[in-house]
């Protein structure tokens, strides 16, 4: 239980590093591919990403030939940032985020970190049927691992909620 719990809140961190805060994060483009040969590639595997100052993201494709596609992918994609192409890497300049922008992305943590929750209490469901299934036993002891399930879903549920108000802290602060 305590697996598949640590994958979902595992998940849920992906997530998070994945949303534009105003600073530079190579992990923002971990969910964009780009045609590579007529294969859809992530962009993490076609280039060295790095960060060049606070705000700058350096792309150095291994393919030179892979430029174009993987510029069209960044700028097609929903994060709103345009690369520089100087014809042998791809710069991308963070852009300072709007207020509404800000909000817009605190409501994508919540919702991403709800949907961490629903999968917490899928879970503690899935072992509470097979706690029940059990027939071995007494009812004081069923209920003794009925508490301690509920324990560790509420102590996952608390780090969820722990990780998605440090990430709206760092979407929010200007």
């Amino acid at each position: 239980m305590k697996d598949r719990m640590n994958k979902a809140l595992e998940a849920l961190d992906r997530e998070l590093k994945t949303i534009r805060t105003g600073r530079a994060n190579p992990a923002i483009l971990d969910r964009i591919s780009a045609d590579y040969y007529g294969t859809q590639t992530p962009i993490k595997n076609m280039a060295n990403i790095g960060i060049v100052d606070g705000r700058t993201i350096e792309i150095k494709p291994f393919d030179k030939g892979a430029l174009k596609a993987m510029e069209k992918a960044i700028q097609d994609s929903d994060l709103g940032l345009t690369p520089t192409n100087d014809g042998s890497r791809l710069l991308i300049s963070i852009p300072d985020l709007t207020k509404e922008r800000r909000q817009e992305l605190a409501k994508l943590v919540k919702k991403q970190s709800e949907e961490a929750k629903v999968a917490m209490r899928n879970i503690r469901r899935d072992e509470m049927d097979e706690i029940k299934k059990i027939e071995a036993g007494s009812e004081d002891e069923k209920k003794k691992l009925q508490d301690d399930v509920q324990k560790i879903t509420d102590d996952f549920i608390k780090k969820i909620d722990e990780m998605a108000s440090a990430k709206e802290k760092e979407i929010l602060t200007i």
